[in-house]
């Protein structure tokens, strides 16, 4: 059987301690994990600072030619797993068994963070605004005649990784060239990232001092957390809640995206409808960029038949088939925990899942060993409505009437929103809105990403402060 060990700074550590990996189907044990503990973490903590020693003697242009390297290998190459290799269909077969992911939405994953790596250098341009890397790693220098300085907060970045979507480990593939080591606590149910994401690192010739990896439980991402002086973590609404006054930890949530489209286009919605489908149905809606929410003023219950007319009938198809659209719930009880908590919000009047009518069966499909969800449109006479606020991690949506003029003052926190408008006084109304992050004008998909631009918070930002500098 596969077997993953803890990686204490690139060297194999076996614990005692396994915990198996299973088929989210069948049951069948995939892989076997060493569990790392508290006590290690803290003990190879003392050793962090090594990470970036031996990352800044080499140059930064030079790290950032490994890593393009690095991303060729990770897409395509026979790399090192447990005691034999790891082919890269074999990879999306090994995650799609134990996250529930249909195999065609793990090689999407798979290509985007090929993507990134393909695109290091001009990412971190566009993150730095042009800075040159090198001067981070000595801490000084010139720039366009004028003393700069920068000092890192951490000598590496603490990691506490979920399992819901491959695609968030594109967040820390730009801290290697920025001469920062990386302790990543891994999901549960996905090792496979972060591991062969490492080996291709290691064989382009990143040093091996500079990556740790700690499987385990909670206790190990605490640990984690409390022994790296900057650290990012997944969570829900509660984990946002614990962390957002710590600068110490930058908290990946919930995303709560949203489309909002402007009155001066609502008349026209069939014309976006494909990319209103998209936004809620891509990688089985379960990235913080999947829109949970469209807002207008009128045509709201035309469009939320529209999409459940689409997306009602979609139902489970085995991971190997490419037209799967759904992923599994390979934890016991949150699909029907999901689903209930849907059936109290469609109690409250004005709220009506439309996708009833479109659909053969129940929202939840339950399975010997996992469930699904099938996509859930909800129609919202209001923004009070509580479902109006809601985000689940399968493809769900509300569609909200709502004045144009009170939506960005109703519709909350919003990691992505697209505003469907040509109207400038609204356009410059969503550009002013602090509680939007990411901002699309236009039809624009809230799942398409331009990964040369900061994705909640600047990593740069978080990772080095500038500070005054003399020198006599």
């Amino acid at each position: 059987m596969i077997h993953f060990p803890v990686l204490r700074w690139g060297e194999p550590y076996k614990s005692l301690e396994v915990e198996k990996v299973v088929h989210f189907a069948t049951g069948e044990p995939v892989a076997e994990v060493s569990q790392a503990n508290p006590g290690l973490v803290a003990r190879d903590m003392r050793r962090a600072e090594r990470a970036r020693q031996v990352l800044r003697e080499i140059p930064s242009e030079e790290l950032l030619t490994r890593i393009q390297k690095a991303g060729s290998l990770f897409s395509s190459a026979e790399l090192p797993l447990g005691e034999g290799t790891q082919t890269p269909e074999e990879f999306v077969r090994q995650q799609s068994a134990t996250t529930g992911l249909p195999e065609h939405m793990c090689r999407m994953n798979m290509a985007k963070l090929r993507y990134v790596l393909d695109e290091i250098g001009n990412i971190l341009r566009s993150l730095t605004r042009g800075l040159d890397l090198d001067l981070l790693g000595r801490g000084y220098g010139e720039e366009d005649g004028l003393m700069r300085s920068y000092q890192a907060n951490t000598p590496v970045l603490g990691m506490v990784l979920p399992s819901n979507s491959p695609g968030v480990h594109s967040l820390w593939l730009p801290v290697i060239p920025l001469q920062i080591g990386l302790v990543l606590k891994p999901g549960p149910q996905e090792p496979w990232t972060p591991w062969r994401m490492a080996q291709a690192f290691f064989q382009a010739g990143i040093p091996k001092q500079a990556i740790a990896l700690y499987p385990g439980g909670g206790e190990v991402g605490a640990a984690v957390v409390g022994h790296c002086p900057r650290s990012l973590i997944f969570g829900g609404t509660p984990t946002v809640e614990r962390y957002k006054a710590n600068p110490a930890v930058q908290v990946h949530g919930p995303g709560f995206s949203k489309i909002l489209i402007g009155d001066d286009q609502v008349d026209d919605w069939e014309e976006v409808l494909d990319l209103l489908v998209d936004s809620v149905l891509i990688n089985s809606g379960r990235s913080c960029i999947n829109c949970s929410g469209i807002w207008a003023s009128r045509h709201t219950e035309e469009i939320a038949e529209a999409l459940a007319r689409r997306l009602g009938p979609i139902e489970p198809l085995p991971p190997q088939d490419d037209r799967a659209a759904l992923a599994a719930f390979t934890v016991p009880g949150q699909a029907e925990a999901i689903s209930n908590d849907i059936d109290a919000g469609l109690q409250q009047e004005g709220v009506e899942e439309v996708t009833r009518r479109f659909r053969e069966g129940e929202r939840l499909v339950r399975r010997q060993r996992c469930d699904y969800l099938r996509p859930t449109v909800v129609h919202c006479q209001s923004p009070e409505a509580g479902l109006a606020g809601k985000e689940y991690m399968y493809p769900f949506v509300s569609v909200v009437r709502c004045p144009q003029a009170k939506m960005i003052d109703s519709i909350g926190p919003t990691l992505v929103a697209s505003g469907i408008t040509r109207d400038e006084s609204f356009r410059r109304a969503l550009v002013d809105a602090r509680n939007i992050d990411r901002l699309n004008l236009g039809p624009v998909p809230t799942i398409r990403l331009n990964w040369h631009q900061p994705h909640e918070g600047n990593i740069v930002d978080f990772l080095f402060r500038a500070r005054a500098f003399q020198m006599a």
